[in-house]
């Protein structure tokens, strides 16, 4: 698989006289930040995280230069995450309706910016920090930005920080989320293990709208690990554990190798979705921070209201123990 730098490569001109022409990637510009033995790419699309790599062993699941990201891999998500039933909420007693993104469940899916461009706000050796705007529009009458921060740490972690500023002269609400995809190299998915330490999980309806909560217990309590080779879930857990104010959720490799991801208390919610519809892939596992859940816009649970100038932000991250 191929990955551009921070400008997309050119190709070379086939005759003297004949202009290089830049490389045009299906997820926008590629840009790449090294540190030590480790290597992330982000993506103008969506400003999405599209590798992250350590000393060449893959931690997150990939796509090729002429695809955009397939279940939504690796994307950030916002002004909301996962669903919104019907596409319906109501602003003050009036309905406001968004455009219908997931057709099958009737359901406006995954934010307004799954297939916007990002622009670059600032870039190094070690971090990259892209920007969308969030224009008003129907069904969200809003103008706001989104703002997504990579960042390679001093211990070859991948940190990562999303901010929701409000530039509306009206609080605005907003719940954040990402979407990253796990592996551990070439190690079979079937014979990893899952842990993920939560006292409650969301039951869902056929559509994937929450519609209460219950102790994460039996097929569902996956403190003590469970092996993806018999997990087939979508289902999102709060009432997490934190330590240090940091939550971990850990895949783990029969040789000891894990990769897990690190959320902040600001995402109070994890969404686990182990599927075999992945690319060229037996099984593939995400771990989503979300600092809301699905229908939030409804339900009102994690959902937040900036004030107009104020700016949230969530943090999460990526430690490889390889």
């Amino acid at each position: 698989m191929q990955y551009g730098g921070a400008m997309p490569p050119t190709t070379q001109p086939s005759s003297p006289g004949e202009q290089a022409v830049p490389r045009r990637f299906a997820s926008g510009r590629q840009f790449e930040i090294r540190r030590g033995d480790a290597l992330a790419v982000v993506t103008e699309l969506a400003a999405g995280l599209r590798l992250f790599s350590r000393d060449g062993v893959q931690l997150t699941e990939s796509y090729g230069d002429a695809h955009i990201p397939p279940n939504a891999a690796g994307i950030t998500l916002a002004p909301w995450a996962n669903r919104i039933e019907d596409g319906i909420w109501y602003l003050d007693g009036k309905k406001q309706q968004l455009d219908i993104t997931e057709v099958s469940r009737n359901n406006a899916s995954h934010g307004l910016l799954r297939n916007s461009s990002y622009a670059l706000v600032a870039e190094d050796e070690f971090s990259v920090t892209l920007e969308a705007v969030i224009f008003p529009q129907h069904g969200y009458p809003f103008l706001a930005r989104h703002r997504v921060h990579y960042e390679i740490d001093a211990a070859l972690a991948l940190r990562v920080s999303q901010s929701f500023i409000n530039d509306s002269a009206a609080p605005a609400p907003f719940v954040l989320g990402a979407h990253p995809y796990f592996r551990i190299g070439d190690v079979p998915p079937e014979e990893m293990v899952l842990t993920v330490q939560a006292r409650t999980r969301l039951v869902a309806d056929e559509r994937k709208i929450p519609r209460s909560s219950v102790p994460a217990e039996g097929d569902f309590n996956l403190g003590g690990g469970r092996g993806v080779g018999a997990l087939d879930i979508d289902v999102s857990f709060t009432d997490l554990e934190f330590d240090g104010g940091i939550a971990r959720h850990t895949l783990s490799a029969p040789d000891g190798r894990s990769v897990s991801l690190e959320q902040d208390e600001n995402c109070a919610f994890v969404h686990v979705f182990v599927t075999d519809t992945f690319p060229g892939r037996t099984k593939a596992v995400a771990f989503e921070p979300m600092t809301g859940p699905a229908n939030a816009f409804n339900s009102g649970e994690g959902l937040r209201w900036l004030e107009p100038g104020e700016t949230f932000t969530m943090r999460w991250g990526i430690v490889g123990a390889l």
